[in-house]
């Protein structure tokens, strides 16, 4: 595939540059720390992970049962703005509403001996069909390899 990609005759050298810098941003991201939020609704729990974007309109949310949406949004650069946030929608027929939302600071403080990751258990309820969102979230840093 590299001599494919990189050995044809046509491609200049600036585009076999961005190339190679494409896979290499490519490698860096797939190293990077990541979010995972355990979403327990219906007693059925799932995870949704969430790595860090340029942007928070690249994410978008995860349907959790006939009404609730969650939402991660992970930004560790620049570091004015790095943040974790969280978000739970209700899923109404006028649109998605924001009905609970939280900020962490990035890369987010976890407490030793703590159950719930650096967020705690967090309850969102909904009144009309009396459902019950709880979820908490983990920071899960880069491992640097040993030597």
């Amino acid at each position: 595939m590299g001599a494919a990609l990189f050995g044809a005759a046509s491609m200049s050298y600036a585009q076999r540059f961005y190339a190679l810098l494409a896979l290499s941003l490519l490698g860096l991201s797939a190293q990077a720390s990541s979010v995972v939020c355990y979403i327990t609704y219906g007693g059925e729990t799932r995870q949704v992970t969430a790595m860090p974007v340029a942007s928070p309109y690249e994410v978008n949310a995860t349907q959790v049962g006939s009404y609730f949406l969650f939402r991660a949004v992970v930004q560790d650069f620049p570091a004015d703005i790095a943040a974790v946030k969280l978000y739970v929608y209700g899923d109404t027929d006028a649109g998605p509403v924001l009905i609970h939302q939280v900020d962490y600071a990035y890369p987010p403080n976890t407490p030793a001996k703590t159950q719930f990751g650096f967020t705690g258990l967090h309850r969102v309820y909904e009144k009309i069909r009396d459902g019950e969102l709880e979820y908490w979230c983990e920071f899960l840093p880069v491992r640097k390899p040993t030597k």
